[in-house]
């Protein structure tokens, strides 16, 4: 295996079990809050755009989206057609939003503190590079 990849792989893994443990508090998973922020980001969003946009199985967008429904995050209407279903984030999702996003942004922000911003861009760019 090339150690770059390894290298990236354990990375990810470390990230996602540190943010988890960071939004437990919140019982949310990191999965659960991707979504979510996709959600508020784009302010409503079919199931089909969303598993497209995070690059994700329909399955378990669908999974997920639906236990977000019954934590009350998010909520479901139909779409134009009986097939399609528009998500967007419930009153209590955009209540609690900010109180979450600062959690996560305070776990990102210990995790780049031994990184300069210049270094931060230049790891940004290699990975735009190798997508």
């Amino acid at each position: 295996m090339n150690p770059l990849f390894h290298e990236l792989f354990q990375t990810a893994r470390l990230l996602t079990n540190e943010v988890n443990l960071n939004l437990k508090k919140h019982d949310l998973y990191a999965s659960q809050w991707t979504v979510i922020f996709c959600i508020y980001k784009h302010k409503q969003m079919s199931l089909t755009q969303i598993w497209k946009y995070l690059n994700v199985e329909a399955p378990t967008i669908t999974r997920t989206v639906y236990r977000l429904v019954e934590l009350g995050w998010v909520e479901i209407r139909p779409g134009k057609d009986r097939r399609e279903k528009l998500v967007s984030l419930s009153e209590q999702a955009l209540q609690n939003f900010p109180e979450v996003e600062e959690t996560v942004l305070e776990f990102e922000e210990r995790m780049v503190a031994n990184l300069t911003k210049e270094e931060q861009a230049l790891l940004i760019s290699l990975l735009e590079k190798i997508k």
